[in-house]
């Protein structure tokens, strides 16, 4: 009798194994048929692009920043919203950004507060005057966190301004202006005549001045015709820019007309509402980064430009008290004329002066005498014995 052979263990295994083959052919298959069926989509990248304007020179540092502001965005969003600026005067006058801004002639732009003053005195506040003592950085303070942007949007939604405003980098306490000769008491201002701009235009006409609001590369054309016998505009660095020290040889430092100003870059609401919310999101840090690089680089060139201009031959002067007293006394009648036709004058006016009671309260007590310090390591000592 013939042993029988049990091939059924080796029939299972074999079994097994050529389903296990099939059903990993068939996956494989099914993966291979589902990339075809489905083939995988790169996610396409739009290119958003605005077009903005400065109301800035070419040549000014202020142009500068401007463009500062924009690599910072076009970096971050990695080509996603890329700004290009243009200058003052490409598309618009500088004192006519706002409006193109809010009609969408153009996109956005980068200029100041005050170059808006015609439109609603209270704009001017967030630049203008002595802030009750507050320094810009204090001033974006109370912006961010004190209820001032909440206000300056209610300020532009009262005159139809259809923007959205970010406030950026500080800006140092401007000079009193460049003068023929120096300015030694308040009534050698009478009949001056003066370039400045916003509230400090009802400030030094009441101290006497006649005063002619002008963009900044048209200030000195105008003093070297003779047009202005003084002017004022911002910094060392953009002053020796736009050619002061051809004019002039005589500037008066510190004043309380522009004390705390800061930037502003604005963007057509229309356009900017239609961003998405990650790039708003990028804008909002794009604009705080750029306040502090701004706010660093003007430490570093103004400093220099400084020492340039006196190695130009500029003789600086200390506004005297009298002036700097002065400038309070008629700054104070000014804004209480204000407050009495305008509400939302009064109603900034005094949410400025309940945030600078405390914070310059805090700073005073709390922050060194720098004068002691830079006395102590740069000024001139004494011989010993």
């Amino acid at each position: 009798m013939k042993k029988r052979v049990d091939n059924s263990t080796t029939t299972n295994t074999t079994s097994a194994v050529s389903r296990r083959k099939f059903l990993g052919g068939a996956a494989a298959g099914t993966a291979a048929a589902a990339s075809l069926a489905f083939p995988a989509i790169a996610k396409a990248q739009t290119q958003t692009n605005f077009r903005f304007q400065s109301t800035w020179p070419t040549v000014d540092i202020f142009h500068e920043f401007a463009l500062d502001f924009a690599k910072k965005i076009n970096d971050m969003t990695g080509g996603e919203l890329r700004i290009e600026v243009l200058p003052a005067g490409a598309v618009v006058p500088a004192f006519g950004l706002l409006d193109a801004v809010s009609k969408g002639t153009l996109d956005g732009g980068h200029g100041v507060l005050g170059y808006n003053y015609g439109k609603q005195n209270a704009l001017a506040l967030f630049s203008s005057g002595p802030a009750f003592g507050m320094d810009a950085n204090q001033i974006l303070a109370w912006h961010k966190y004190g209820g001032g942007k909440e206000l300056l949007a209610k300020l532009y939604e009262s005159i139809g301004g259809n923007v959205v405003s970010f406030l950026s980098g500080p800006m140092p306490t401007q000079p009193f202006g460049w003068f023929k000769n120096p300015i030694t008491k308040p009534e050698d201002l009478k009949g001056l005549k003066f370039r400045t701009n916003g509230l400090a235009i009802d400030l030094f006409t009441e101290m006497g001045a006649a005063v002619n609001a002008l963009p900044g590369g048209e200030i000195v054309p105008a003093l070297d015709r003779g047009l202005l016998d003084g002017a004022e505009f911002n910094n060392a660095s953009s002053d020796r820019a736009l050619g002061f020290t051809d004019v002039s040889k005589v500037c008066m430092l510190q004043s309380f007309h522009q004390s705390s100003e800061t930037f502003e870059i604005i963007f057509n609401k229309d356009k900017y509402n239609a961003l998405p919310t990650q790039l708003k999101a990028i804008i909002d840090n794009a604009v705080e980064a750029s306040s502090a690089d701004m706010s660093w680089k003007a430490v570093d060139r103004y400093s220099q430009d400084y020492i340039r201009l006196k190695e130009d031959g500029v003789r600086f002067y200390k506004t005297p008290d009298s002036i700097l007293q002065q400038q309070l006394v008629v700054w104070d009648k000014i804004v209480a004329e204000k407050a009495k036709t305008n509400p939302l004058f009064d109603e900034i006016e005094k949410s400025q002066r309940a945030f600078a009671q405390r914070a310059l309260s805090w700073d005073m007590d709390t922050n060194n005498n720098r004068r002691m310090a830079y006395n102590h390591y740069f000024g001139k000592k004494r011989a010993a014995g």
